[in-house]
Protein backbone atom coordinates (compact mmCIF):
# COMPACT_ATOMS: atom_id res chain seq x y z
CA UNK A 1 0.00 0.00 0.00
CA UNK A 2 1.24 3.50 -0.86
CA UNK A 3 -0.12 6.37 1.19
CA UNK A 4 -1.57 9.62 -0.11
CA UNK A 5 -4.30 9.96 2.51
CA UNK A 6 -2.83 12.90 4.40
CA UNK A 7 0.43 14.57 5.36
CA UNK A 8 0.57 13.20 8.91
CA UNK A 9 0.15 9.46 8.41
CA UNK A 10 3.88 8.78 8.95
CA UNK A 11 5.78 9.42 12.18
CA UNK A 12 8.37 12.19 12.11
CA UNK A 13 11.13 13.41 9.83
CA UNK A 14 14.45 11.59 10.52
CA UNK A 15 16.24 14.87 11.37
CA UNK A 16 13.63 15.59 14.04
CA UNK A 17 13.73 12.06 15.37
CA UNK A 18 17.52 12.30 15.62
CA UNK A 19 17.20 15.41 17.81
CA UNK A 20 14.56 13.75 19.99
CA UNK A 21 16.81 10.74 20.49
CA UNK A 22 19.85 12.89 21.23
CA UNK A 23 17.99 14.80 23.97
CA UNK A 24 15.89 11.92 25.27
CA UNK A 25 17.78 11.23 28.50
CA UNK A 26 18.39 14.85 29.45
CA UNK A 27 16.43 16.41 32.32
CA UNK A 28 14.78 19.79 31.77
CA UNK A 29 12.10 21.95 33.36
CA UNK A 30 8.58 21.36 32.12
CA UNK A 31 5.83 23.33 30.40
CA UNK A 32 8.11 24.89 27.78
CA UNK A 33 10.52 26.62 30.16
CA UNK A 34 13.46 24.59 28.87
CA UNK A 35 16.33 25.88 26.70
CA UNK A 36 15.20 23.96 23.59
CA UNK A 37 11.80 25.60 23.59
CA UNK A 38 13.30 29.04 24.18
CA UNK A 39 15.71 28.52 21.30
CA UNK A 40 12.93 27.24 19.03
CA UNK A 41 10.97 30.42 19.74
CA UNK A 42 14.04 32.51 18.90
CA UNK A 43 14.56 30.68 15.61
CA UNK A 44 10.91 31.22 14.66
CA UNK A 45 11.07 34.93 15.50
CA UNK A 46 14.20 35.25 13.36
CA UNK A 47 12.57 33.44 10.44
CA UNK A 48 9.54 35.73 10.73
CA UNK A 49 11.57 38.93 11.14
CA UNK A 50 10.01 39.63 14.54
CA UNK A 51 11.38 41.26 17.69
CA UNK A 52 12.64 39.14 20.57
CA UNK A 53 9.73 40.09 22.81
CA UNK A 54 7.09 38.67 20.43
CA UNK A 55 5.38 35.72 22.09
CA UNK A 56 5.66 32.22 20.61
CA UNK A 57 3.62 29.44 22.22
CA UNK A 58 3.70 25.72 21.44
CA UNK A 59 0.55 23.60 21.48
CA UNK A 60 -0.06 20.01 20.50
CA UNK A 61 -2.65 19.93 17.70
CA UNK A 62 -4.50 22.11 15.21
CA UNK A 63 -8.07 21.93 16.51
CA UNK A 64 -6.82 22.50 20.04
CA UNK A 65 -4.80 25.48 18.83
CA UNK A 66 -7.69 27.06 16.92
CA UNK A 67 -10.09 26.64 19.84
CA UNK A 68 -7.62 28.11 22.34
CA UNK A 69 -6.55 31.08 20.21
CA UNK A 70 -10.06 31.98 19.10
CA UNK A 71 -11.38 31.76 22.66
CA UNK A 72 -8.55 34.04 23.76
CA UNK A 73 -9.15 36.63 21.05
CA UNK A 74 -12.92 36.94 21.30
CA UNK A 75 -15.14 38.58 23.87
CA UNK A 76 -18.03 36.43 25.08
CA UNK A 77 -20.55 38.07 22.74
CA UNK A 78 -18.36 37.79 19.64
CA UNK A 79 -17.98 35.26 16.85
CA UNK A 80 -15.36 34.52 14.22
CA UNK A 81 -15.79 35.17 10.51
CA UNK A 82 -14.63 32.26 8.35
CA UNK A 83 -15.20 30.83 4.90
CA UNK A 84 -18.03 28.30 4.86
CA UNK A 85 -15.39 25.74 3.84
CA UNK A 86 -13.04 26.75 6.65
CA UNK A 87 -11.66 24.04 8.89
CA UNK A 88 -13.22 25.54 12.02
CA UNK A 89 -16.63 25.53 10.32
CA UNK A 90 -16.52 22.03 8.83
CA UNK A 91 -14.02 19.61 10.32
CA UNK A 92 -13.51 20.54 13.97
CA UNK A 93 -16.65 18.93 15.42
CA UNK A 94 -18.01 22.22 16.75
CA UNK A 95 -14.89 22.92 18.85
CA UNK A 96 -15.29 26.68 18.44
CA UNK A 97 -18.99 26.60 19.31
CA UNK A 98 -18.18 24.41 22.31
CA UNK A 99 -16.05 27.25 23.67
CA UNK A 100 -19.08 29.58 23.47
CA UNK A 101 -18.31 31.33 20.18
CA UNK A 102 -20.21 31.18 16.91
CA UNK A 103 -18.55 30.66 13.53
CA UNK A 104 -19.95 33.30 11.18
CA UNK A 105 -19.59 31.83 7.70
CA UNK A 106 -19.26 33.65 4.40
CA UNK A 107 -19.18 32.15 0.88
CA UNK A 108 -15.85 30.74 -0.17
CA UNK A 109 -14.09 31.18 -3.49
CA UNK A 110 -11.97 28.05 -3.95
CA UNK A 111 -11.62 28.06 -0.17
CA UNK A 112 -10.79 31.75 0.16
CA UNK A 113 -12.54 34.75 1.69
CA UNK A 114 -12.77 37.99 -0.26
CA UNK A 115 -11.90 41.19 1.57
CA UNK A 116 -14.80 43.14 0.05
CA UNK A 117 -17.31 40.54 1.24
CA UNK A 118 -15.85 40.58 4.75
CA UNK A 119 -16.10 44.35 4.82
CA UNK A 120 -19.67 44.27 3.50
CA UNK A 121 -20.67 41.76 6.20
CA UNK A 122 -19.22 43.90 9.01
CA UNK A 123 -20.70 47.12 7.64
CA UNK A 124 -24.15 45.55 7.24
CA UNK A 125 -23.99 44.07 10.72
CA UNK A 126 -23.55 47.47 12.36
CA UNK A 127 -26.13 49.11 10.09
CA UNK A 128 -28.76 46.86 11.65
CA UNK A 129 -30.27 48.73 14.60
CA UNK A 130 -30.72 45.44 16.47
CA UNK A 131 -27.05 44.43 16.17
CA UNK A 132 -26.60 44.26 19.95
CA UNK A 133 -28.96 41.29 19.95
CA UNK A 134 -26.70 39.39 17.56
CA UNK A 135 -23.28 37.76 17.64
CA UNK A 136 -20.75 40.43 16.72
CA UNK A 137 -17.95 39.74 14.22
CA UNK A 138 -14.92 39.86 16.51
CA UNK A 139 -12.18 38.46 14.29
CA UNK A 140 -11.44 36.90 10.90
CA UNK A 141 -10.08 33.37 10.43
CA UNK A 142 -8.41 32.14 7.26
CA UNK A 143 -6.24 29.16 6.37
CA UNK A 144 -3.00 29.44 4.42
CA UNK A 145 -3.14 27.36 2.34
CA UNK A 146 -6.87 26.77 2.36
CA UNK A 147 -8.66 23.47 2.83
CA UNK A 148 -8.73 23.23 -0.98
CA UNK A 149 -4.96 23.65 -1.24
CA UNK A 150 -5.31 27.12 -2.71
CA UNK A 151 -3.27 30.10 -1.55
CA UNK A 152 -3.94 33.77 -1.03
CA UNK A 153 -1.88 36.21 -3.04
CA UNK A 154 0.01 38.93 -1.20
CA UNK A 155 -2.50 41.47 -2.50
CA UNK A 156 -5.42 39.42 -1.17
CA UNK A 157 -3.78 39.05 2.25
CA UNK A 158 -3.00 42.76 2.42
CA UNK A 159 -6.61 43.59 1.56
CA UNK A 160 -7.96 41.29 4.26
CA UNK A 161 -5.54 42.67 6.82
CA UNK A 162 -6.53 46.22 5.91
CA UNK A 163 -10.24 45.44 6.34
CA UNK A 164 -9.64 43.81 9.72
CA UNK A 165 -7.54 46.65 11.05
CA UNK A 166 -9.92 49.31 9.75
CA UNK A 167 -12.60 47.66 11.90
CA UNK A 168 -10.25 47.00 14.84
CA UNK A 169 -10.60 43.22 14.74
CA UNK A 170 -7.73 40.72 14.50
CA UNK A 171 -6.79 38.61 11.49
CA UNK A 172 -5.88 35.06 12.51
CA UNK A 173 -4.17 32.70 10.05
CA UNK A 174 -4.33 28.94 10.46
CA UNK A 175 -0.98 27.71 9.11
CA UNK A 176 -1.47 23.98 9.58
CA UNK A 177 0.02 23.48 6.10
CA UNK A 178 1.98 26.73 5.94
CA UNK A 179 5.13 24.93 4.76
CA UNK A 180 3.35 23.78 1.61
CA UNK A 181 1.67 27.11 0.93
CA UNK A 182 4.93 29.01 1.09
CA UNK A 183 6.57 26.43 -1.22
CA UNK A 184 3.80 26.55 -3.83
CA UNK A 185 4.62 27.61 -7.36
CA UNK A 186 3.48 31.19 -7.90
CA UNK A 187 3.28 32.02 -4.19
CA UNK A 188 4.35 35.64 -3.66
CA UNK A 189 3.86 35.49 0.13
CA UNK A 190 6.72 34.91 2.58
CA UNK A 191 6.59 33.94 6.23
CA UNK A 192 7.64 37.52 7.01
CA UNK A 193 4.56 38.76 5.11
CA UNK A 194 2.39 36.43 7.20
CA UNK A 195 3.97 37.84 10.37
CA UNK A 196 3.47 41.40 9.16
CA UNK A 197 -0.16 41.06 8.10
CA UNK A 198 -1.60 38.65 10.70
CA UNK A 199 -2.29 39.62 14.28
CA UNK A 200 -1.90 35.98 15.33
CA UNK A 201 -0.96 32.94 13.26
CA UNK A 202 0.33 29.47 13.78
CA UNK A 203 3.00 27.44 12.07
CA UNK A 204 1.90 23.85 11.62
CA UNK A 205 4.26 21.10 12.64
CA UNK A 206 1.95 18.08 12.74
CA UNK A 207 1.41 18.21 8.96
CA UNK A 208 4.98 19.29 8.23
CA UNK A 209 7.18 16.60 9.68
CA UNK A 210 6.88 16.74 13.47
CA UNK A 211 5.33 14.00 15.59
CA UNK A 212 2.91 16.65 16.83
CA UNK A 213 2.86 20.35 17.58
CA UNK A 214 1.89 23.80 16.36
CA UNK A 215 3.69 27.09 17.06
CA UNK A 216 1.41 30.06 17.80
CA UNK A 217 3.03 33.40 16.96
CA UNK A 218 1.53 36.63 18.30
CA UNK A 219 2.90 39.66 16.39
CA UNK A 220 0.19 41.86 17.91
CA UNK A 221 1.38 41.51 21.50
CA UNK A 222 -1.57 43.31 23.07
CA UNK A 223 -4.10 40.68 21.98
CA UNK A 224 -3.12 37.67 24.11
CA UNK A 225 -1.35 39.05 27.17
CA UNK A 226 -2.27 36.11 29.42
CA UNK A 227 -2.29 33.27 26.93
CA UNK A 228 -0.33 30.79 29.05
CA UNK A 229 -3.08 30.17 31.65
CA UNK A 230 -5.66 30.02 28.85
CA UNK A 231 -3.61 27.26 27.19
CA UNK A 232 -3.75 25.35 30.48
CA UNK A 233 -7.49 25.94 30.87
CA UNK A 234 -8.00 24.36 27.46
CA UNK A 235 -5.97 21.30 28.41
CA UNK A 236 -3.43 22.30 25.80
CA UNK A 237 -0.35 22.69 27.96
CA UNK A 238 2.14 19.85 27.52
CA UNK A 239 4.01 18.99 30.71
CA UNK A 240 6.93 17.61 28.71
CA UNK A 241 7.00 20.84 26.75
CA UNK A 242 10.57 20.33 25.61
CA UNK A 243 9.30 17.67 23.19
CA UNK A 244 7.65 20.51 21.26
CA UNK A 245 10.69 22.75 21.58
CA UNK A 246 13.13 20.12 20.34
CA UNK A 247 10.98 19.38 17.30
CA UNK A 248 10.51 23.01 16.27
CA UNK A 249 14.16 23.74 16.93
CA UNK A 250 15.01 21.02 14.39
CA UNK A 251 12.29 22.19 12.00
CA UNK A 252 13.80 25.69 11.86
CA UNK A 253 17.42 24.53 11.59
CA UNK A 254 19.12 24.04 8.21
CA UNK A 255 15.92 25.12 6.41
CA UNK A 256 14.17 21.82 7.21
CA UNK A 257 10.76 23.56 7.22
CA UNK A 258 11.40 24.92 3.72
CA UNK A 259 12.87 21.67 2.43
CA UNK A 260 9.87 19.66 3.59
CA UNK A 261 7.48 22.06 1.86
CA UNK A 262 9.38 22.09 -1.42
CA UNK A 263 9.78 18.31 -1.48
CA UNK A 264 6.06 17.64 -1.05
CA UNK A 265 4.98 20.30 -3.54
CA UNK A 266 7.42 19.03 -6.18
CA UNK A 267 5.98 15.52 -5.93
CA UNK A 268 2.39 16.80 -5.91
CA UNK A 269 3.11 18.75 -9.09
CA UNK A 270 4.48 15.60 -10.74
CA UNK A 271 1.34 13.71 -9.77
CA UNK A 272 -0.95 16.44 -11.11
CA UNK A 273 0.86 16.51 -14.46
CA UNK A 274 0.50 12.75 -14.79
CA UNK A 275 -3.22 12.86 -13.99
CA UNK A 276 -3.86 15.63 -16.52
CA UNK A 277 -1.83 13.89 -19.24
CA UNK A 278 -4.05 10.83 -18.81
CA UNK A 279 -7.23 12.84 -19.23
CA UNK A 280 -8.42 12.97 -15.62
CA UNK A 281 -10.11 16.17 -14.51
CA UNK A 282 -8.80 18.46 -11.79
CA UNK A 283 -11.46 19.31 -9.21
CA UNK A 284 -9.60 22.30 -7.72
CA UNK A 285 -6.54 24.09 -9.09
CA UNK A 286 -4.22 23.61 -6.13
CA UNK A 287 -0.51 24.51 -6.30
CA UNK A 288 0.24 22.85 -2.96
CA UNK A 289 0.65 19.32 -1.62
CA UNK A 290 -3.10 18.62 -1.73
CA UNK A 291 -4.37 17.55 -5.15
CA UNK A 292 -8.04 16.98 -5.99
CA UNK A 293 -9.22 14.95 -8.97
CA UNK A 294 -12.54 13.76 -10.35
CA UNK A 295 -12.14 10.05 -11.08
CA UNK A 296 -14.52 7.38 -12.35
CA UNK A 297 -15.60 5.16 -9.49
CA UNK A 298 -14.15 2.09 -11.18
CA UNK A 299 -10.75 3.80 -11.21
CA UNK A 300 -11.10 4.73 -7.53
CA UNK A 301 -12.04 1.15 -6.66
CA UNK A 302 -9.13 -0.28 -8.62
CA UNK A 303 -6.59 2.13 -7.13
CA UNK A 304 -7.92 1.60 -3.60
CA UNK A 305 -6.53 -1.92 -3.59
CA UNK A 306 -3.00 -0.50 -3.56
CA UNK A 307 -3.32 3.22 -2.83
CA UNK A 308 -4.55 4.97 0.31
CA UNK A 309 -6.38 8.20 -0.62
CA UNK A 310 -9.46 10.09 0.55
CA UNK A 311 -12.87 10.87 -0.84
CA UNK A 312 -13.50 14.61 -0.77
CA UNK A 313 -17.19 14.58 0.02
CA UNK A 314 -19.67 11.74 -0.57
CA UNK A 315 -19.01 9.11 -3.20
CA UNK A 316 -20.80 9.96 -6.44
CA UNK A 317 -22.97 7.66 -8.52
CA UNK A 318 -20.49 7.34 -11.40
CA UNK A 319 -17.49 9.44 -10.42
CA UNK A 320 -16.09 10.95 -7.25
CA UNK A 321 -13.77 13.71 -6.09
CA UNK A 322 -10.68 12.22 -4.51
CA UNK A 323 -7.83 13.93 -2.66
CA UNK A 324 -4.19 12.87 -2.84
CA UNK A 325 -1.75 14.43 -0.35
CA UNK A 326 2.05 14.35 -0.40
CA UNK A 327 4.40 14.99 2.52
CA UNK A 328 8.00 14.74 3.69
CA UNK A 329 7.51 10.96 3.79
CA UNK A 330 6.33 10.66 0.18
CA UNK A 331 9.03 9.39 -2.17
CA UNK A 332 9.49 9.81 -5.90
CA UNK A 333 9.06 6.05 -6.11
CA UNK A 334 5.63 6.35 -4.45
CA UNK A 335 4.50 8.83 -7.08
CA UNK A 336 5.89 6.79 -9.97
CA UNK A 337 4.20 3.67 -8.64
CA UNK A 338 0.87 5.53 -8.48
CA UNK A 339 1.37 6.80 -12.02
CA UNK A 340 2.02 3.22 -13.19
CA UNK A 341 -1.21 2.10 -11.53
CA UNK A 342 -3.16 4.77 -13.42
Amino acid sequence: MIYFTSDYTAGTHPEILERLQATNLLHTAGYGSDPYTRNAATLIRQACGLDEDVAVHFLVGGTQTNATVIDGLLARHEGVIAAESGHIAVHESGAIEASGHKVLTLPHHDGKLRAEEVEHYIDEFYRDETYEHMVAPGMVYISFPTEFGTIYSLEELESLSKVCHSHSIPLYIDGARLAYGLAAEGCDVTIKDIARLADVFYIGGTKAGTLFGEAVVVPNRSLLPHFFPLIKQHGALLAKGRLLGVQFEALFTNDLFGRIGRHAVELATRLRSAMVSRGYRIAVESPTNQQFFILPNEVVDRLSKEVSMEYWGPRGECESTVRFVTSWATTAEDVEQLIELL
